[in-house]
C-alpha cells in the first residue's frame, strides 16, 4: 500500500533507523502530526516475556497525569445506594438488571468502560460472551470490580488506561493527544512505562523492554531507546 504525501514527508524529520531518547522521540512525534485532526498518540511496547505463560502476564491500569483527551463514557454496574453514587461521582449509566438486558437485547454498547460492585458480578457473568471480546468485561486486576464504584468512576474519567500484552507480547496504549503538547505526552509516557516496568513478572528473564515505538494515529513509528527505560 502506498504512503500519502503528509505521511512521506513526516519520515523526513527523523531518522527511521535511530533510537532516540524518550524526551526527543515525544518532541519528534509531535512535529510528525500532520493530519486535520487531532491526533492521538500511542505506544507500542515489545516485552521479553511469553503471555503464553500465566506467571508471565502483564496487565494492570494506569492514572495518566493528563489524561487520554477522550472523552470516556462509564457503565456501573451496582446495587441501590451505589447507583446514586456512581452517578454522582460522573458515571454516564447506573443500574443492574436493566442495563443487563439492554445490552442482551438491544446490543447496547454505547460506553467506553464497565466498572461493577462485586455483588453484581454473578450477573454480569452473563453478558461475558459479549462484554469480553471487546475487551469490556470488568475485573479486579485493573480497578473496575471494586466495592468503591464511584471512586473507579472518576479515575475513568480522569485518565485511566489498562494496559495487557496482546498475543504477540506487545502492549499498545494510547498515551494522549498531539495537541496535549511534549511535556504533558512525555508526563504520561514516563507514567505508563514506570507502570510497565513495575509489573515485571518475577518468572521474566534476560531483557524485559525489547523494542518501544511511539506513533501517531496517522503518522510513522518513532523508535525509543529502549535502554533508557529500565
Amino acid at each position: 500500500m502506498s504512503k500519502g504525501k503528509k505521511y512521506i514527508e513526516s519520515t523526513k524529520l527523523f531518522d527511521k533507523s535511530k533510537q532516540y531518547e524518550p524526551a526527543e522521540a515525544v518532541s519528534l512525534i509531535c512535529q510528525t502530526a500532520k493530519a486535520k485532526f487531532d491526533e492521538t498518540v500511542e505506544i507500542h511496547v515489545r516485552l521479553g516475556v511469553d503471555s503464553r505463560h500465566a506467571d508471565q502476564q502483564v496487565r494492570g491500569a494506569v492514572v495518566l497525569p493528563n489524561g487520554t483527551g477522550k472523552t470516556v463514557k462509564t457503565l456501573v454496574f451496582t446495587k441501590d445506594d451505589k447507583i446514586q453514587l456512581a452517578l454522582d461521582a460522573g458515571a454516564d449509566y447506573a443500574g443492574g438488571m436493566d442495563y443487563v438486558e439492554k445490552i442482551q437485547k438491544e446490543g447496547w454498547l454505547d460506553f467506553d468502560v464497565v466498572i461493577a460492585s462485586p455483588d453484581m458480578m454473578g450477573v454480569i457473568g452473563r453478558l461475558g460472551k459479549i462484554l469480553g471480546p471487546k475487551g469490556l468485561m470488568p475485573s479486579p486486576k485493573n480497578g473496575t470490580v471494586t466495592p468503591d464504584v464511584a471512586r473507579a468512576v472518576r479515575e475513568a474519567k480522569a485518565g485511566k488506561i489498562e494496559y495487557r500484552l496482546d498475543k504477540t507480547n506487545i502492549i499498545h496504549c494510547p498515551i494522549g493527544k498531539v495537541s496535549f503538547g511534549a511535556d504533558k505526552l512525555k508526563e504520561n509516557f514516563d507514567t505508563l512505562i514506570g507502570a510497565v516496568i513495575k509489573a515485571k513478572p518475577a518468572s521474566a528473564k534476560g531483557q524485559y523492554i525489547k523494542s518501544c515505538v511511539l506513533a501517531t494515529t496517522m503518522g510513522p513509528g518513532i523508535k525509543v531507546n529502549q535502554a533508557k527505560l529500565g
